[in-house]
């Protein structure tokens, strides 16, 4: 039921268009009276009605002054127009106010309906449009957490699944052109800890505590990585500081809400997928500094200190041992990580295929199910699985149609139909290419 405000200075008006909309459209309208333009404004602000009908000449607050007040405080309300005058003369102000129907006196029903009807169809519509946007925000509000792990950890390997990093970039507005990472690092105790809370206080926290866009990653090894994204709002001279304060209240809030002592490293601000893996590799290496827990450390104040540092894999041979084994053991987690994910989602497809060949079944579906581009899809899975997609349907749907033939319960082109062809003569021809022999001479030579 929607709210209509009907306004107008004489009751014997508002009475008749409210038979109307009663009468002709029952059941549809919870009805609001005003006899002039201030109690209109009350009223709309008080109960917020979705259709103002508004006389144009009333005493004291003039119609289209109330409507524009009216439109100020409700801009998706609809406005129309009741006039005994040339609706003309009022035309060019109307329409900045969004009025697009007029009433002309004395209404006649059938203008009232119509014009109502019509404005219950838009709302109707908008209402429809609201409750799809809100599942959408919903299903995009759970798949965020999802693509920003992706895009971060195509910052940290470069072994990933295949999506485009500047594509995900663009979806989770993450400018790429000036960032760096954080690395946090947990202690072995975090192994008995419920990561999920340990993800979620970080995740709250990385949104919250900064002025910019950022990305959380999933646990790896003993740690998680944050990728702040640098605005211009934060002068260059002040970008440090804004880290190392940043790092610090992570810090403090790891211990006060988890009971948890973390090392904290920051690397250097790089722009680019390249130069943001960069980071993450100084934020790993600046996260083992201090044997104690519960430091912040910079990259950048670390160069300054010792003259730089060379962080590729061979420069570990002049660090300790442990600064080695932590760095090394963190990269080979993530790459293990990833081929999980990939054994996971090739696993995932052979299910599909497998319960569904017999029908009319696509590579493009296929990835579709797996959240993979096609292309991408297809070289994966050959791959791993060591045939083609086309060649791993086919050898399900010719070892199905043999067990079929050995029975002898169906015929021949019923046995086609079965396994997914839908032309015999193709089914023969790959039938022979398969087996070296026709679906007729296999089954003879059972007999």
């Amino acid at each position: 039921m929607y709210r209509l405000l009907i306004a107008d200075d004489e009751a014997l008006e508002r009475e008749g268009l409210e038979w109307i909309a009663q009468r002709m459209m029952p059941d549809q309208f919870e009805i609001i009276h005003a006899e002039n333009g201030r109690t209109a404004i009350e009223r709309a602000e008080e109960l917020r009605p979705h259709i103002v009908l508004m006389d144009v000449n009333m005493p004291g607050i003039q119609g289209l002054d109330a409507l524009k007040e009216i439109k100020r405080l409700l801009p998706e309300t609809k406005m129309v127009l009741v006039t005994a005058y040339d609706y003309f003369s009022y035309a060019k102000e109307a329409l900045t106010l969004g009025v697009k129907e007029y009433i002309v006196k004395p209404a006649r029903r059938e203008q009232v309906v119509q014009t109502l009807q019509q404005l219950v169809q838009e709302l109707d519509q908008e209402k429809i449009k609201r409750t799809e946007d809100l599942r959408l925000r919903d299903k995009v509000s759970q798949l965020q957490p999802l693509v920003e792990n992706e895009l971060a950890l195509m910052f940290m390997v470069d072994q990933v699944l295949g999506a485009s990093a500047p594509l995900l970039s663009e979806w989770l507005d993450f400018p790429m052109d000036q960032g760096c990472s954080i690395v946090i690092a947990f202690s072995e105790l975090v192994y008995s800890q419920d990561k999920k809370k340990i993800y979620d206080t970080v995740r709250s926290f990385a949104k919250s505590h900064f002025a910019g866009p950022s990305l959380v990653s999933s646990f790896i090894d003993r740690h998680m990585a944050v990728f702040l994204s640098k605005t211009s709002a934060i002068q260059d001279a002040d970008w440090y500081s804004v880290l190392r304060q940043y790092g610090e209240r992570l810090s403090a809030l790891t211990e006060r809400q988890l009971e948890l002592t973390v090392s904290i490293g920051i690397g250097s601000t790089h722009s680019d997928v390249e130069g943001l893996r960069k980071s993450y590799f100084e934020a790993v290496f600046a996260s083992t500094y201090f044997e104690q827990g519960g430091k912040v450390c910079l990259f950048a104040e670390l160069t300054k200190q010792a003259g730089g540092y060379d962080l590729s894999v061979q420069s570990y041979q002049g660090e300790t041992a442990e600064h080695r084994s932590y760095v090394l053991s963190a990269l080979q987690r993530i790459r293990e990580e990833r081929e999980e994910q990939t054994i996971h989602v090739l696993d995932k497809a052979k299910s599909y295929i497998e319960s569904k060949f017999a029908e009319d079944i696509s590579l493009e579906e296929v990835a579709d199910v797996v959240h993979l581009n096609p292309h991408y899809f297809s070289k994966v899975f050959k791959q791993h699985i060591g045939e083609t997609f086309i060649d791993f349907l086919t050898r399900l749907r010719i070892a199905k149609a043999k067990e079929l033939m050995a029975s002898n319960e169906l015929s021949l082109k019923e046995v086609c139909f079965e396994v997914g062809y839908k032309d015999p003569n193709y089914f023969s021809r790959v039938f022979k290419k398969v087996t070296g022999m026709t679906p007729t001479e296999f089954r003879g030579q059972g007999n």
